[in-house]
């Protein structure tokens, strides 16, 4: 019927919270904030897929106040596919941060000699519960040592690359957890990465509430056959259709 009224995200969040029970969290005691580092020539869903999964936790089910944009000057950044984004904070204003995401992307091969950005990561991580990657943000976190004797994980064409800097682990997983450092694999395995995460710090009742209320279900449908060729991680060769293994950790 045209003109009839759907429900919007909010609405939708709102009922699921009704319809289950309350999670057990952890008590936030003062304003958490939930930083994103942007740089030019981000890959944009390595960015907008965690966005929309954590600021959905902010915003309607009592996640982190504050989500924020970083970048290291004023005025808008321009993505890899031409998206173009307006900083929050620039990284000499920047609040101490509770978690900061790193995304990839084609930028990231300049960025990882960027000593400002490099070094506002790696003190930002200092104080952080945790610090996240997608994709080949994980070069980030390496260069800013972050990666230092752990396991991680990167987009399927850049996993020997990542191993050959030596001093990280590479799994051919879709989403890694070591400790308080999570890396994901290419760009949409962000919107993963970031619902695990929700999991490990809110709870499965909450990702569960966001799974619904945006409504991330993915059919499974593999298109073609590339998922079996040789270059492919070890994880999307052995998957099943319509089923994903739960995070390496």
């Amino acid at each position: 019927m045209v003109g009839k009224w759907k429900p919007g995200l909010a609405e939708v969040v709102e009922v699921a919270t009704r319809c289950l029970p309350p999670a057990s969290r952890p008590a936030f005691d003062e304003i958490m904030n939930f930083g994103f580092l942007i740089f030019p020539g981000l890959e944009e869903l390595d960015l907008v897929g965690p966005w929309e999964m954590i600021s959905t936790w902010s915003k309607h089910l009592q996640g982190p106040e504050r989500c924020l944009m970083a970048a290291q000057t004023r005025g808008p950044v321009v993505c890899a596919k031409g998206m173009s984004i307006n900083p929050h904070v620039i990284f000499d204003e920047c609040p101490p941060l509770d978690y900061l995401l790193v995304p990839g992307g084609e930028g990231t091969r300049i960025q990882v000699d960027n000593e400002a950005l490099v070094r506002f990561v790696a003190e930002q991580a200092k104080g952080c519960r945790a610090v996240l990657s997608v994709c080949t943000g994980s070069f980030i976190l390496h260069r800013a040592g972050l990666l230092a004797g752990r396991r991680a994980t990167t987009h399927w064409a850049s996993l020997a690359r990542l191993a050959a800097l030596g001093n990280v682990t590479v799994c051919q997983e879709r989403v890694v957890r070591d400790g308080n450092v999570w890396t994901a694999a290419g760009v949409s395995a962000g919107i993963d990465l970031a619902l695990a995460f929700i999991e490990a710090e809110a709870g499965e009742t909450v990702a569960g509430k966001i799974q619904f209320g945006t409504e991330y279900y993915p059919t499974g449908r593999f298109f073609g056959a590339l998922h079996k060729s040789p270059q492919a991680p070890e994880y999307l060769r052995r998957q099943e259709p319509g089923r994903l293994r739960p995070p390496c950790s």
